[in-house]
């Protein structure tokens, strides 16, 4: 699939290009995304963003580190940090921008590094694509993580999308398809996940994880950690 989000980041930090990037779903007309965005700081940051940051402890895998704008954050923080990403060009303006450790792979194929905290911030949990795919997350999770370590994500519950639409017969309604549209290409749909706080919870006990939810916002957003007691 075209990597249109990395393209639009890449061209935001490098050259003068100013294109839209847009975000398509099946509840409506497209939503822009300002690349910007990607490119704040701590102080810029939502609240939400900012108390995942403070709540980060140890070695740290920020995991779909985009423009590494968290990975910089736990730089200043002191903290050991990891950027992992699967696009080539987002991981060169992350090394552009100074962070310091950068890894361009697939989550699912990483390995070979044990962390204390996994981070996922921008619904990054989205990469499960499915409730499957989150059982297999959690898996991939508890393989990356030393004794007493911590995934911090977050993540929202999206029913009130559905007040105009019929509820899926078929399968979880948090299980979106979705595609990026920059500079008139667009990428293939793909799936991305939604996850509310209670299915999110039974779904990590069934893999021995605890989860607290820290943080809730006025957008149906939440802030989780979760933890296994070893």
């Amino acid at each position: 699939m075209q990597d249109l989000p990395g393209k639009a980041i890449h061209d935001f930090h490098f050259t003068p290009k100013r294109y839209k990037l847009f975000v398509h779903d099946q509840f409506g007309p497209k939503v822009e995304m300002p690349v910007s965005y990607y490119f704040r700081n701590l102080d810029t940051m939502p609240e939400l963003e900012r108390v995942a940051i403070e709540n980060c402890k140890g070695k740290t895998l920020d995991i779909g580190a985009a423009a590494g704008s968290h990975a910089l954050a736990l730089q200043l923080k002191g903290l050991p940090v990891t950027a992992l990403e699967i696009s080539p060009n987002a991981c060169k303006v992350m090394s552009a921008r100074g962070v310091e450790n950068v890894v361009c792979e697939d989550f699912f194929k990483f390995s070979g590094q044990k962390f204390d905290t996994l981070l996922l911030l921008m619904n990054g949990i989205g990469i499960s694509s499915t409730i499957e795919g989150l059982r297999k997350f959690f898996e991939k999770a508890d393989a990356l993580l030393n004794p007493n370590g911590q995934i911090i994500f977050d993540s929202c519950d999206i029913d009130y999308m559905y007040e105009e639409f019929q509820m899926p017969p078929d399968h979880y309604y948090g299980e979106v398809k979705c595609r990026y549209e920059y500079h008139q290409q667009l990428t293939d749909w793909f799936g991305w996940l939604y996850i509310d706080q209670f299915t999110m919870q039974e779904i990590a006990e069934e893999y021995g994880f605890e989860a607290e939810i820290i943080f809730e916002d006025d957008s149906n957003q939440y802030l989780a950690v979760l933890t296994k007691n070893i």
